[in-house]
């Protein structure tokens, strides 16, 4: 009862072929062997040059601000809570100072910001009127403004010998 087909052949099973490995993307480097080798024709890139560190009165003085911005953010529930202040006052005023404090640490780099950020620790002290306790917590901070200074100062003519 044949129809005039061949009978079909059987498809040998397929051989396993191992996994193609993948390609990376476009402009990066491939991955390093177990070696440490890598197997690209590309020298290695030359190791950088260390950065300079960075101006060290700056950095403490950065830090400074940036412990104030925290301080003076946490005060705005104190002063709502405790001291009955409106809400909308104590946000306005220790958040716009604590945002100030930010920003001053960013512009550091700049030898007008110092100045600028020693006025400023006159109105972190003021705050007090708003926090008793920010009376103390200012004329704390504007002592560590004044050490940061003097210490960064220190460091600046040891690096330079």
């Amino acid at each position: 009862m044949s129809d005039g087909t061949p009978p079909a052949s059987p498809t040998p099973p397929a051989s396993p072929t191992p996994p193609a490995s993948p390609t990376p993307p476009a402009g990066s480097t491939p991955p390093a062997s177990p070696g440490g080798s890598t197997t690209s024709a590309e020298p290695a890139a030359p190791a950088r040059a260390a950065k300079p560190s960075a101006n060290p009165a700056r950095r403490l003085l950065a830090t400074v601000l940036t412990c104030e911005a925290i301080v003076i953010a946490l005060a705005i529930p104190v002063a709502i809570s405790v001291q009955h202040v409106s809400g909308a006052l104590a946000g306005t005023v220790c958040g716009g100072l604590a945002v100030l404090c930010l920003l001053l640490a960013g512009l550091l780099r700049f030898p007008w910001a110092v100045a600028v950020g020693s006025a400023f620790q006159v109105l972190i002290i003021a705050t007090g009127f708003m926090v008793k306790t920010m009376f103390f917590l200012g004329v704390l901070f504007g002592l560590l403004w004044v050490t940061a200074i003097w210490l960064g100062r220190k460091a600046e003519n040891a690096e330079a010998r």
